[in-house]
């Protein structure tokens, strides 16, 4: 399918047909699409949790106000950011960007200056929210494979956080939750998949300057 018609085909799936799976085809290349998401300097500076236990899903389902989708979805990927990063998580990088592209840590170090500069000159709030953006960004490129490959999923937000932080052990970590997608093949009972999507027109959406 034209990109286009995939993402008219995708929305926010309410409910999952739990009896049908990802195969692990499905599923590694949309935890690949996750990794190869464009991130600022390429930093990661978030961790993807994939949940795939019924019964710590039942737990994160209570935590998620009883929704559906944590328990009837194939699969349920939990986004969650650094919760104050450093010079340790930008040095970590900076050693792994010159492993990968076979040049010394050195070679790289006006670069390191530059996130150094950029980044901790934030207050640890301020980094954290960067960081939930960068998640953000790879959700989108999530979503978007999704639909590619006909797979269903939905963008969720509303969840304790604290309480999947407590679930997954993610505090201790220096990582909080910040959003997560349920991924599998809709229900044919949701009475959302047929619904007409609504947006803005293009014209309205979209300022034209030439």
């Amino acid at each position: 399918m034209d990109i286009r018609e995939s993402l008219q085909w995708r929305y926010a799936t309410k409910r999952f047909n739990a009896d049908k799976k990802l195969s692990s085809e499905q599923l590694e290349m949309l935890l690949d699409a996750v990794n190869l998401a464009p991130t600022s300097y390429g930093l990661q500076p978030f961790e993807v949790v994939l949940v795939e236990d019924p019964a710590l899903r039942a737990k994160l389902k209570e935590a998620a106000y009883g929704q559906p989708q944590l328990t009837e979805a194939s699969h349920i990927l939990v986004f969650a950011a650094n919760k104050d990063l450093s010079e340790e998580h930008i040095d970590a990088y900076v050693e792994r960007t010159a492993d990968q592209r076979g040049v010394s840590v050195d070679d790289l170090k006006d670069f390191r200056a530059a996130m150094v500069g950029a980044i901790l000159s934030n207050d640890a709030e301020g980094r954290f929210q960067w960081a939930a953006r960068q998640a953000y960004i790879s959700l989108g490129v999530l979503l978007s494979s999704a639909a590619v490959a006909g797979v269903d999923a939905c963008p969720m937000e509303g969840f304790d956080k604290a309480g999947f932080d407590e679930i997954l052990g993610l505090s201790e970590r220096g990582l909080s939750s910040v959003m997560m997608a349920a991924l599998g093949f809709r229900s044919p009972e949701d009475k959302y998949a047929g619904l007409p999507k609504v947006r803005k027109s293009k014209d309205e959406l979209i300022e034209r300057r030439s």
